[in-house]
């Protein structure tokens, strides 16, 4: 190795050696044992290899270098994006334990570079490597689950630029590791063309950048730990749910969408110009139900009117005007609601 410039070496090479000692620590030594923490543990573990690779390459002189360290580097780049996204997808959906599925998809993509590695070695298939494999497949798979990454945050980043809701520490650090990776990666694609020692620098920068966020925030024992299934933040105030609760009524008296039997909370919070989300926690948190209950309690007070007023319908006419989408839905919701039968309901009214 060549130590020409001591500082230049010692900031590119800071961040990889504590991004391992990260990583062994949220994959071996973390006193939480969380499907979060070991995605968490492999995306730094990952992360850390391949910039190491490049630390690597940067302050070797070319005719020592150990081709099959570089091979392994980038190999290990291979599989950043998708640690990435599981572990973001993980935190999101609050995984207790890994699906099959999610195993399957992890072995498929190990079993695509090892395979390539062991058919078309480095050491052999230089150019092949650093023209086609590298830049077409590597950095492209990894780019894609950026993209698929930044897509799962989609409700996050909304929080964030709503005035309605605020985020949680959680997903303020989900958006920071998301961000972190995404320059990271954009480093390292304009390395490949002008500056390659730009990727190992800006991971030092990332990860100090990261555990300043830790070390600044409060509640930060909060970040490795469960998003809440809901929301984070507080209920609606009684003054806000009065007012939203009494626009809710209005809609559905004047444009009765719960008629529609497709009907989707989206379409009603558009109507209402609020976030889905701040609709679901007005009934869930305010007025005690989900969205099905709310829509099918209105549906029922429809049927109820009709089977009163109107002697013209069928009992399954009535069940579809109301909104169900099937008799089978309208005779069960409705004797669970009621607790009768829409025949018995409307034989006390002849």
């Amino acid at each position: 190795m060549t130590f020409e410039n001591p500082l230049l070496f010692f900031l590119c090479s800071i961040g990889v050696f504590n991004g391992f000692i990260a990583s062994f620590y949220f994959l071996f030594f973390s006193k939480q044992k969380r499907v979060q923490n070991l995605f968490f543990g492999l995306l730094l573990l990952l992360l850390s290899v391949r910039i190491s690779k490049s630390v690597y390459a940067i302050f070797t002189e070319k005719n020592e270098l150990d081709l099959l360290i570089l091979q392994i580097g980038l190999s290990a780049c291979f599989l950043i994006g998708i640690s990435l996204y599981y572990y973001l997808k993980s935190s999101v959906e609050n995984a207790k334990v890994i699906p099959k599925s999610w195993k399957i998809h992890y072995a498929i993509l190990t079993l695509i570079i090892l395979t390539i590695g062991i058919v078309r070695p480095y050491e052999t298939n230089k150019a092949l490597w650093n023209d086609y494999i590298v830049v077409y497949l590597i950095y492209t798979v990894w780019g894609i689950y950026i993209l698929f990454s930044g897509f799962l945050l989609k409700n996050i980043f909304k929080k964030i630029f709503s005035k309605r809701e605020k985020c949680t520490t959680s997903e303020l650090w989900l958006v920071a590791v998301f961000i972190g990776n995404t320059l990271i990666y954009s480093a390292y694609i304009i390395g490949y063309f002008y500056l390659y020692l730009v990727g190992t620098i800006t991971f030092s920068v990332v990860f100090y950048a990261l555990l300043i966020f830790l070390l600044f925030k409060k509640n930060r024992e909060s970040i490795f730990r469960d998003i809440p299934e809901k929301y984070a933040a507080k209920k609606i105030n009684a003054s806000e749910a009065n007012k939203l609760s009494n626009e809710l009524s209005s809609l559905m008296q004047t444009k009765v969408l719960f008629k529609n039997p497709d009907v989707k909370l989206k379409n009603i919070a558009d109507e209402l110009n609020v976030s889905k989300h701040h609709l679901s926690q007005l009934l869930n948190d305010n007025l005690g139900k989900s969205f099905a209950q709310y829509i099918n309690e209105l549906r029922v007070e429809e049927a109820k009117r009709l089977l009163v007023e109107n002697n013209q319908f069928t009992l399954e006419a009535i069940g579809f005007e109301a909104g169900f989408s099937s008799n089978s839905t309208f005779y069960a919701t409705f004797k669970k609601v009621v607790g009768q039968t829409p025949a018995e309901y409307k034989k006390q009214f002849s």
